[in-house]
């Protein structure tokens, strides 16, 4: 029987806790139709507990990072790991508008540093010419939790209530961390089941981080960080409302908009594993990053704007089900390549770099819930949010090939000079 590799279980376990965060994160969007109402919100109100999450996830990103580098991402994780659970738990007990806003602030905090946290330990534990397929990977068991939630919070919330739904998932948020703290180890060469040839493909073992040239890195990262926040609107716009658009927008029941959701959020888990793989293709066959990274998500994202014009023109709801599916899945595609940028930019910072890029996400987290709602109460007009998300992705076609990942930062200039990746897995 063929071993399985070390490797690939961090990996593993990598992908369960992406799965669980997204599933504590956005199981609020389904159980909206309960909580809503019970407490009497309006659309705007509940758009203001989907951003809530968003207010100490974006304080977080860069702190998370910079913690991760400097003190270590695993146990990092394990902090975090306590936190959304305890979070996600406090959900399900809220009485009202401030207590839900109160713990999704909590599930903010506990989350912040996750995302951040895990791409250092990527910077680590994955071959560099195979970094965009861990992002992917990743992030495609992030949208199965995006999936997969909607299914099963109805199917709890039928059974149970509402509240039922956020004491199951926070359990087993609580399941993850006990295995996760069991069994991290926070350099590959500490594992007791490496194997040699594993160490060989890896980076070689870096000295403990150098400090930050804040301004400087900062500074190196907006064009990315402004691109995530192009790419973050229709992230969070889809995440926070497509169970509701399915719900009222077209007048089904509760099981029947659930499925349509999952099928939106389906298209999604596809498009990020396949864009992780072909932004590492791409790198492999060519050796240019600003093709494999920036060429390609300048394209990605103009082909959701194109998939999602239909929807200004239509009101079928199989159209405006493949036109969204298709949309979430090429947007999606762009994450394995953008995941993958702060650890070909700053591989020694590359905790701090993706909480920078983040931030981007993050703060259209607490943007883009909010727009959508106010747009759907002031005009009733459940497409018209689409609208800003095309008008952004347009803006980050244009905006992508200014990120640069061929150029590696270099803390004594600007901008770092030119670097050509290198395939050895050594960086």
């Amino acid at each position: 029987m063929k071993r399985f590799r070390v490797t690939s279980t961090v990996l593993l376990m990598l992908c369960i806790m992406y799965f669980i965060t997204y599933l504590d994160r956005v199981n609020v969007s389904t159980a909206a139709a309960g909580f809503a109402k019970d407490f009497g919100l309006s659309k705007t109100e509940i758009g203001f507990v989907f951003s809530a999450f968003a207010y100490p996830y974006l304080l977080f990103q860069i702190i998370g990072g910079w913690v991760s580098d400097r003190f270590g991402a695993g146990k990092t994780l394990v902090g975090c790991g306590l936190i959304w659970a305890l979070a996600t738990i406090l959900t399900g007990m809220s009485g009202g508008l401030l207590t839900m806003v109160i713990a999704r602030l909590l599930l903010g905090f506990g989350e912040g540093a996750t995302f951040p946290g895990a791409t250092s330990m990527m910077s680590r534990w994955v071959p560099k010419e195979k970094r965009g397929f861990a992002q992917g990977i990743t992030h495609s068991a992030a949208r199965i939790g995006n999936a997969v939630a909607p299914l099963v919070v109805v199917a709890i919330m039928v059974n149970y209530g509402w509240r039922a739904a956020f004491y199951a998932t926070g359990a087993l948020s609580l399941v993850w961390v006990a295995v996760w703290a069991l069994t991290f180890r926070e350099h590959p060469k500490d594992h007791p089941r490496i194997t040699q040839q594993e160490l060989d493909s890896l980076p070689p073992p870096k000295p403990k981080a150098p400090k930050v040239a804040w301004a400087k890195l900062f500074k190196r990262m907006m064009p990315v960080t402004i691109v995530y926040f192009c790419y973050g609107w229709t992230l969070w716009l889809f995440l926070s409302w497509i169970p509701q658009y399915f719900l009222h927008n077209y007048d089904l029941n509760l099981k029947k908009s659930a499925v349509f959701a999952s099928s939106v959020f389906l298209a999604g888990v596809i498009g990020d594993t396949l864009g992780g793989i072909v932004t590492d293709k791409i790198l492999v066959k060519t050796g240019n990053l600003r093709r494999a990274r920036s060429w390609m998500v300048s394209i990605c994202m103009l082909l959701t704007l194109i998939v999602l014009i239909p929807l200004m023109f239509t009101h079928d709801l199989v159209i405006s089900a493949m036109c969204l599916s298709a949309g979430f899945f090429f947007a999606e595609m762009t994450i394995g390549p953008m995941w993958a940028i702060p650890m070909d930019i700053a591989p020694e910072h590359a905790g701090t770099a993706a909480g920078m890029m983040n931030t981007g996400s993050a703060l259209s987290a607490i943007l883009s819930p909010v727009v959508g709602g106010f747009l759907i109460d002031r005009f009733g007009n459940w497409n018209l949010p689409f609208a800003t998300s095309m008008a952004l992705m347009a803006l980050g076609v244009v905006l992508a090939f200014r990120m640069q990942p061929e150029s590696r930062f270099d803390a004594g200039a600007e901008a770092g000079a030119p670097a050509a990746p290198v395939l050895s897995g050594k960086s």
